[in-house]
């Protein structure tokens, strides 16, 4: 997939199929409209482009920034897999925020980029005070020359999919059904920092791992079962994330692995973790030996999860 990062970068085409959002998760409704670009591209010999924005439209217009479900890098890892061919990233300032919409589909679309077919999602609103509706865009179609094609709501388990859902999800610690909507496990890109050791001491030797909680959102806290990929290796474990409240540690929080049939340091590497299931709500234990007894009862649950995903495999 080709990635252009301004208008000055990509080619003029007038039989390009060309779709817009911030696409946050790419989840099941996202990938509905990629896939209906791919195959009107495919159909009519021309090029699929998504037109995407960094910052995202919320970090800009709305009421502070948001923790997102993936990273731009992210976001452009799924398109590409999605097979679209040309990706544009707009640069979405608030200046950018307040022109129409008939001003950006004329003059970055039609006269920019090139296209035929516009196709978007049914709740697509865009422009200034979010005008653009679908049947605003529709008559902006007529007027300039190209085609508008809606694409209906996509349903899992009767609820309609978006971006605000899975993070809803998430937040309320239910990975198994955010990861129904996206279509594929929630996953962090984490660093591996040095820790206190205090889980080496008791038995369950950790990884401390930090990423940047800003920018990507954090599942609520509690233990999880987990697959973690690292150089090529896969393994699976359990993953709290919380403010060890055992210890007394002043809120501080932590985000720490413990992964199974490990052995080694993981000092420094980055960890791809993919969240398949909350275990428990993070708890305070009254010792040590509690808190232990505890954990050897979360390690038992996670190998019988594995047993029963290999078991299926």
């Amino acid at each position: 997939m080709k990635v252009y990062n301004g208008l000055d970068e990509i080619e003029f085409n007038r039989n390009s199929v060309v779709t817009i959002g911030s696409f946050d998760g790419v989840h099941v409704g996202h990938k509905a409209i990629l896939d209906d670009v791919k195959v009107r591209a495919k159909n009519s010999n021309s090029r699929s482009v998504v037109v995407t924005f960094n910052p995202q439209l919320r970090d800009v217009v709305g009421r502070g920034p948001v923790q997102h479900l993936c990273t731009l890098d992210e976001r452009l890892k799924h398109l590409e897999q999605s097979g679209i061919d040309e990706t544009l990233i707009i640069n979405f300032t608030h200046e950018f925020s307040q022109q129409s919409a008939r001003t950006f589909y004329e003059q970055y679309l039609v006269q920019k980029i090139g296209v035929r077919d516009v196709v978007i999602g049914h709740d697509h609103m865009f422009g200034k005070n979010r005008e653009g509706s679908i049947d605003v865009l529709t008559k902006i179609g007529d007027e300039l020359g190209f085609n508008v094609v809606m694409i209906p709501e996509v349903r899992v388990k009767e609820n309609v999919v978006c971006s605000s859902l899975i993070r809803e999800c998430l937040t309320q610690g239910r990975v198994e059904e955010a990861n129904e909507y996206l279509g594929r496990h929630y996953t962090i890109q984490a660093h591996v920092v040095h820790g206190d050791g205090r889980g080496t001491t008791i038995g369950f030797p950790t990884a401390n791992v930090v990423f940047d909680q800003t920018k990507k959102l954090t599942p609520l806290f509690g233990v999880y079962f987990v697959h973690v990929s690292h150089a090529n290796t896969e393994y699976f474990g359990m993953m709290n994330i919380g403010v060890r409240p055992t210890f007394g540690l002043n809120g501080q929080q932590f985000i720490e692995v413990h992964l199974l049939d490990f052995s080694g340091n993981l000092y420094g590497e980055t960890l791809s973790v993919s969240f398949l299931k909350r275990l428990r709500a993070e708890k305070k234990f009254h010792s040590s030996d509690e808190l232990v007894a505890q954990l050897h009862q979360d390690r038992t649950g996670v190998q019988k999860l594995v047993s029963q995903l290999t078991v299926k495999s």
